[in-house]
């Protein structure tokens, strides 16, 4: 039982670290992906940073 309990802790912990990422095209998530390689970007990444962060 003890085992199940801090299993289940362990998910929901990752599920509310997982919810704190920024918004698309916020100022936080522009920030955040000039700070990542540009070659980690996915394509959607890129298209959302040129359409959110490069083309306000």
């Amino acid at each position: 039982m003890k085992r199940i309990i801090t299993v289940v802790t362990l998910l929901l912990s990752v599920a509310v670290v997982a919810a704190c990422a920024p918004e698309v095209g916020s100022d936080a998530w522009c920030t955040a992906m000039e700070n990542k390689p540009k070659g980690d970007w996915s394509g959607n990444e890129a298209k959302d940073y040129a359409k959110h962060c490069v083309f306000k």
